[in-house]
């Protein structure tokens, strides 16, 4: 029970009550527990990733090095895709004859002077050492070992690959290519894979016959015009060389028919700008292929004359 308090005297008014403590002043742990607490506030979110800036320069040195990745690329799948079925073998055939018509007549036209000038350089060298009787040899095997590859492979890049080339880029630029890869068909296997080989069997044939033709024209202008002995052009020739020397020959053409046939095709599928990157594309894919030709042909000398000894050695 609260004690009474007294009451104020008539005519003066109540003292003020002091206010009521509130419940969270009464609650030693602020508010009650039937309170809901207030919300969290939410997380922080996570940064965005910056996108990666390369500069100019950084572009120009990477795009080289991303071009030679998908010629590396192209030549695997043609690779793969040779043992691959159904094979267009009417196409290879087009192909062969066009690419062998378009340079079957300047491969014999370019190798009888190609020999001459070897066969005149060598034996004038020949003539100054004392060693006359070794010029047939020395310039048939110049003649078949490094002559002719590269006579074959220039012709074929330069005229039947520019041909591949400009057919498969204004089939790109008319977008022929990706209705083909809509209807579910390899263009690679369809139009890439019998160029290659097409260009590969021509190169082949043709290094025989630009080795036959080179040899003669050699020995033409050996004999009549440098007074050489018919007998000793015949005997030093077959004294120095040997078979070896005719396979070199062949593989050297054949691996150089695969890189006129890839750089054309791929160039052709890859232009730039419309019609005029077309013919941009052909001329890069000839430069391509006569720089990859020659490192090739480097490459391979040095490992079949370290593998192959001369003959006599």
């Amino acid at each position: 029970m609260t004690p009474d308090l007294p009451h104020p005297p008539p005519g003066h008014p109540a003292p003020p009550r002091a206010p009521r403590p509130s419940l969270h002043q009464l609650s030693p742990r602020g508010p009650l527990a039937s309170e809901p607490p207030s919300p969290e506030p939410p997380a922080p979110e996570p940064p965005a990733p910056r996108p990666s800036v390369r500069s100019p320069a950084a572009s120009r040195l990477l795009a080289p090095l991303r071009e030679t990745g998908r010629l590396f690329a192209l030549a695997a799948t043609v690779a793969r895709d040779i043992f691959r079925r159904p094979f267009q073998f009417r196409e290879f055939v087009e192909q062969f004859w066009f690419v062998a018509g378009v340079t079957i007549l300047p491969a014999a036209l370019v190798s009888i002077p190609f020999g001459a000038v070897i066969a005149l350089q060598v034996g004038s060298l020949t003539q100054q050492l004392g060693a006359q009787s070794f010029t047939g040899g020395a310039s048939v095997l110049a003649v078949v070992q490094q002559a002719s590859p590269l006579i074959v492979a220039l012709l074929i890049a330069g005229a039947g690959g520019s041909a591949i080339c400009a057919d498969l880029g204004s089939r790109k630029i008319r977008e022929e290519l990706d209705a083909m890869e809509v209807m579910g068909v390899s263009p690679v296997q369809r139009l890439v894979v019998p160029r290659v080989l097409a260009t590969m069997l021509v190169a082949v044939l043709l290094n025989g016959m630009v080795s036959v033709v080179g040899t003669l024209g050699g020995y033409f202008f050996n004999v009549v015009l440098q007074n050489g002995t018919p007998g000793a052009y015949l005997a030093s020739f077959s004294a120095l060389a040997q078979l070896p020397d005719l396979w070199i020959s062949e593989i050297k053409a054949l691996i150089f028919g695969f890189l006129a046939g890839v750089v054309a095709a791929h160039r052709g599928l890859n232009p730039r700008g419309g019609p005029k990157g077309v013919g941009d594309a052909v001329n890069q894919s000839v430069v391509i292929t006569f720089l990859l030709l020659f490192f090739v042909n480097m490459v391979l000398t040095a490992i079949y004359l370290q593998i192959v000894p001369a003959k006599g050695a």
